[in-house]
């Protein structure tokens, strides 16, 4: 699993980074974590609002900071 971060590095994107790395660590998976902060590749995403989540490319969430345990139950719920 390939997990993206995007955003330019404002205080919600480093929690979002965060509470990824917690809920990946407590559902045992195993993923690379990875921060993106140009703004053409977070425009290519078709984001518009940071801080973003995206999951082998595919767009997860956007533009809000969610719990670890919300991070968890969206990660639980893709295919491994």
């Amino acid at each position: 699993m390939h997990i993206k971060i995007l955003g330019p590095g404002c205080a919600n994107c480093v929690t979002l980074e965060r509470v990824t790395s917690e809920a990946v660590a407590e559902l045992g998976l195993d993923a690379q974590l990875e921060k993106v902060t140009d703004y053409g590749a977070i425009a290519g995403y078709g984001v518009m609002r940071t801080p973003a989540l995206v999951v082998d490319e595919e767009v997860v969430l956007s533009g809000r900071v969610p719990t670890a345990a919300q991070v968890r139950e969206i990660l639980a719920a893709l295919p491994a």
